[in-house]
């Protein structure tokens, strides 16, 4: 299937494809659009220690995927699609020391007994069957993150099988879409799935099929717009041929939100996981208990400073112009005048990126930062809008907002 049929025309060159999300142009006249997201693959986890294995590996309360479905998480009901789908979740898994290894997004299909049978007259098959999630992982660290997850199974009655060629992940981004949009504002895609629209054999909307998908909200930030799995032989509900753009303009717009996604972009076995925020990601609970790496987290958020954080980043000339020359990631970030470091460049797009970076130097409003060797490339670090005020030291930080 030919995936790919952009009409929204959007300029050759990266740093123009990035004016046309910043300056809320052409993607506001076209609406939202979507991505597959072939830098992401798809896990499943299935068997009756599904919840207790995830919840001694991971940074997030897995047990609610466990629970009955609350109201809090209610959709409106589209065809063989619970009146209440659980929301999804994120999560890292991280080194005994505390160290990022891998991402997850964690979703739960409706349970058997919340659909109807292939007749369309009863409940689903057996409401006793087997828990089982799915996850979007990383696709580039796929087999080592495979293989990670089998050796600290041991005995646990727990199956984790590749689903990668059945399954894709998309996002749904841009616009007036992620700002605003919730089950109310936008209820069709809070509600999509198992309708004819989504079922590849085409069946009747009211039989229920194997599997069923929706969109849901992005579980790390609204302005990321939705999120979902889906069968791959299929285009989601609510994607028109003419809305698919590339993955590189949705990682066009996480750079600037400032979000890190995957082991490249959060270094495996290197990140400091509330450096690169995933606690204002939602994928940290300090709640849970015991998991791999937890004592280190635990230890530095109650130590309450976070002197460096991950940051979107602006590259500039000396003349003010963006600049396009490729900065490598691992180039060093300086303070022009005293030479000190002041942090890390760990992903570029363009005139954009994102780096780890002293938040007292980068947001101190004296226009010096620079990247080393590069003399005349300039450094602009801008802060997120969705970002805490409790994060930057100095009240006067607050004003230099995306």
């Amino acid at each position: 299937m030919h995936r790919f049929k952009l009409s929204l025309r959007f300029p050759k060159s990266i740093s123009s494809s990035y004016r046309a999300i910043h300056d809320k142009t052409q993607f506001d006249n076209a609406g939202p659009v979507a991505s597959v997201l072939k830098s992401r693959a798809v896990v499943r986890f299935r068997g009756p220690d599904t919840v207790k294995f995830l919840q001694g590996l991971l940074t997030n309360d897995v047990r609610r995927f466990g629970e009955a479905v609350g109201e809090k998480t209610s959709t409106l009901p589209t065809p063989n699609l619970p009146t209440a789908s659980e929301a999804p979740m994120y999560a890292a898994l991280l080194t005994p020391q505390g160290r990022f290894l891998y991402d997850f997004f964690l979703y739960a299909p409706p349970r058997p007994d919340t659909k109807l049978d292939k007749t369309g007259s009863g409940p689903g098959p057996d409401p006793d069957e087997a828990l089982e999630l799915f996850a979007d992982v990383d696709a580039s660290v796929l087999d080592e993150l495979l293989s990670t997850l089998k050796k600290y199974r041991l005995r646990s009655k727990v199956d984790i099988e590749n689903m990668a060629e059945e399954l894709y992940c998309w996002q749904r981004f841009g616009g007036n879409l992620s700002e605003k949009s919730s089950s109310v504002e936008e209820p069709e895609a809070a509600s999509v799935g198992w309708g004819a629209g989504v079922d590849p054999a085409g069946m009747s909307a009211s039989h229920g099929g194997p599997l069923g998908w929706q969109w849901f909200k992005d579980p790390r930030l609204d302005c990321l717009g939705f999120r979902g799995i889906f069968p791959s032989n299929t285009t989601p509900p609510l994607v028109e041929a003419d809305k698919e753009t590339d993955e590189q303009n949705y990682f066009l717009w996480r750079i600037e939100n400032g979000v890190a996604e995957g082991s490249t972009e959060i270094p495996k076995g290197e990140a400091i996981p509330l450096e690169y925020n995933l606690v204002g990601l939602n994928a940290i609970s300090f709640d849970k208990g015991c998991y791999v790496g937890q004592e280190l987290v635990a230890r530095t958020h109650h130590r309450g400073v976070i002197r460096k954080r991950l940051l979107p980043l602006r590259f500039v000339k000396e003349s003010g112009e963006e600049a396009e020359q490729k900065v490598a990631p691992g180039s060093e970030v300086i303070d022009s005048v005293s030479e000190k470091k002041v942090g890390t460049i760990t992903t570029q797009l363009g005139c954009r990126g994102l780096g780890v970076l002293r938040l007292d130097e980068a947001f101190k409003g004296s226009n010096t930062l620079k990247i080393q060797g590069q003399k005349d490339m300039k450094v602009e670090a801008l802060r997120p809008h969705w970002w805490p005020a409790e994060w930057l030291q100095e009240p006067q930080h607050q004003s230099a907002a995306v």
